[in-house]
């Protein structure tokens, strides 16, 4: 049986760790942060998150396959921001690696350049490191920074979100950025991560464009998004309460969906628990959407492969699965 922990990556004391940072700063929290900009009278906030893509990389440095993982950096960002409501506005980009391999950067370079263009934001800068002796050889290491815009009347916090709001799933394209040391536990040697390669490193999805379209279309019906949690590491029940009010909850019904079988074929090749599975993975849904039920019709119309995967009920904030 294999587990996230023994992969050697360890949840709960993360999770403990994220505790002991929102204690020290108030503005920490939520899936990116906000500061009200002064000069703008109080009626617009800035907002501001920052990521990385993980140990996906190693699943590039092992099939020198470094042309998407770009696309992945700006993903794992500007999802983040679009969970506060925010409008994606500049990318900022750190690269480091021992000794610069200029084929290679350009490729990562093109990567982040695609993903500012699906993520509607403009690479205003960043910075490139070389460290002999501290990477290995061929070896990089990414971290992204994204910055946008969002009026405050318009702000996603959740707390509109009542019981009997439907949970909309928006689909995944894989794993996305996230379960990778779990996944090259289960995988182990060059073969079989070969073999799984293309599906593997297939980017995150973003998810930009769906979420303007479905705003502007429920906007003309007098409705909007309620929330926004957007599905990373500790998969749909660490991440959606984020998004939800502390006395609600949710019920999610996964047979409303097909868990993509790549992810069957790994719990079956690891032995992975069903509990682990849904705590490490996105599990097929990579972004939920919170809205009014009155607003459901739309919503699937606009956005295609969407799908009805719970509601939100009233009770302790953690999600059941039924």
């Amino acid at each position: 049986m294999t587990t996230y922990k023994k992969s050697g990556v360890d949840i709960k004391l993360a999770d403990k760790f994220t505790d002991f940072l929102e204690k020290k700063s108030r503005a920490i929290g939520g899936f990116a942060g906000l500061l009200s900009i002064p000069e703008t009278r109080g009626e617009y906030s800035m907002v501001a998150s920052t990521d990385g893509v993980g140990t996906k990389l190693k699943l590039a440095f092992l099939l020198d396959r470094h042309d998407t993982i770009g696309i992945d950096l700006v993903a794992m960002c500007v999802n983040d921001l679009l969970c506060c409501g925010a409008r994606p506005m500049i990318f900022l980009d750190y690269y480091a690696t021992g000794r610069l391999d200029l084929a290679r950067s350009k490729r990562v370079i093109e990567g982040i350049l695609e993903g500012c263009r699906q993520g509607e934001s403009v690479l205003l800068g960043g910075e490139t490191a070389e460290m002999p002796g501290f990477y290995q050889p061929g070896e990089y290491d990414l971290a992204g920074f994204s910055v946008g815009i969002v009026k405050n009347s318009e702000v996603l916090d959740g707390r509109r979100a009542r019981a009997g709001d439907v949970l909309l799933g928006l689909p995944s394209t894989g794993f996305h950025s996230n379960g990778f040391s779990l996944i090259r536990k289960v995988l182990g040697g060059k073969k079989l991560l070969k073999k799984y390669a293309a599906r593997l490193l297939t980017p995150t999805k973003i998810y930009v464009k769906d979420v303007n379209r479905l705003r502007a279309a429920l906007r003309k019906q007098g409705q909007d998004v309620l929330a926004l949690a957007h599905i990373t590491g500790a998969g749909i029940p660490g991440n959606l309460p984020r998004v939800l009010p502390k006395h609600l909850g949710a019920v999610v019904t996964p047979g409303a969906w097909q868990v993509p079988a790549i992810m069957r074929d790994l719990q079956k090749l690891g032995s992975i628990p069903e509990a682990d599975m849904w705590d490490s993975f996105n599990m097929g849904i990579g972004m939920i959407a919170v809205v009014r039920p009155a607003a459901v019709k739309t919503a699937l119309k606009t956005l295609k492969g969407a799908v009805v995967i719970g509601e939100v009920v009233k009770g302790k904030n953690e999600v059941v699965f039924k």
